[in-house]
């Protein structure tokens, strides 16, 4: 794929952001609507687009161990959120760890795995987030519990629930067991996923721009850079890491390589609510991620394919 080739896609992914926030602050969409649009991308389109891609595909026991790379990744996140604010107010540990780890896949990589990669590089990103879904469904948001002191309140039942109930995890799990198993479904339901998934790219991006969300505060710019300065330092280490050295094939490693920059979990914001932090600091760190993702997701592309 040429450069202006891949400049126009990146562009028009990035226009149907800018669309769904235009959209947002036109008053065609309310806050509950963001709400209604995740429910259509993580329950309907992205777990159709996972049962359509591993469909037509053939996936190695040994890719199970990409798994390891997107948990590895968050704990390794987690672990710097920790040490960077070992001697800090456990509000503050706290939110870092919610916030700092976790990747947005579904609602963000996904797209441009889909535009820009085969199905070989699909079925590693699917992999990928369901080791990530252990960290950013969960795990982080146990552990700052913890940290607040309500670590009593939190069980391995309570760590399992999220993961259970969420509708992409378990399609992820059952499609890899049927790939692995060489189980084919019925074409009819392959060619009913299929109509479906092909709206996953725009609803999910729609989505991202709908719940953007950009007011900062000066007291709160010292957050921003501090989180997102980490994030993204680890994401080149990260990328170049998987790129230069995972022993998989070139189309998983150029997976691996985007998936590094992919910005931090839709969760967070909802996670620093339940636990009393600053949501709009969240909220504006998350957004923040999302344009730096998609310059960083763009270079990389022109790099390596």
């Amino acid at each position: 794929m040429t450069l202006p080739e891949i400049l126009t896609k990146a562009a028009s992914f990035v226009a149907i952001i800018a669309f769904g926030y235009v959209l947002r602050q036109s008053g065609f969409f309310k806050e509950k609507d963001f709400y209604f649009l995740t429910k259509i991308v993580l329950k309907i389109t992205l777990p159709a687009a996972i049962v359509y891609n591993f469909s037509s595909m053939e996936i190695d026991v040994s890719m199970l161990a990409i798994c390891l790379f997107g948990l590895g990744g968050g704990l390794l996140y987690i672990a710097v959120a920790w040490l960077v604010n070992a001697r800090k107010s456990a509000k503050r540990k706290a939110f870092d760890v919610v916030n700092l780890p976790g990747y947005n896949i579904g609602n963000f990589t996904m797209p441009f795995i889909q535009g820009f990669l085969g199905p070989t590089g699909f079925a590693a990103t699917s992999l990928f987030d369901t080791g990530n879904a252990f960290v950013c469904l969960g795990g982080s948001y146990s552990l700052a519990g913890f940290l607040l002191g309500e670590g009593e309140k939190r069980s391995v039942k309570d760590l399992i629930k999220p993961l259970i109930r969420s509708v992409p995890f378990d399609a992820y799990i059952i499609m890899t067991i049927l790939t692995l198993a060489h189980i084919r479904l019925p074409q009819i339901a392959v060619s009913f996923a299929e109509t479906i998934a092909g709206a996953n790219a725009f609803m999910a991006l729609l989505m991202v721009g709908v719940g953007f969300q950009l007011k900062v505060n000066r007291e709160n710019l010292a957050a921003i850079f501090r989180i997102l300065g980490l994030r993204y330092a680890m994401a080149i280490i990260f990328s170049v890491l998987w790129y230069r050295f995972a022993p998989f094939s070139l189309e998983v490693r150029q997976a691996l390589a985007i998936l590094a920059f992919a910005p931090i979990a839709t969760a967070a914001p909802a996670f620093t609510g339940n636990l009393n932090l600053d949501t709009g600091l969240s909220s504006v760190i998350n957004s923040i991620s999302v344009i730096l993702s998609v310059v960083l997701i763009t270079i990389t592309l022109a790099l390596i394919l």
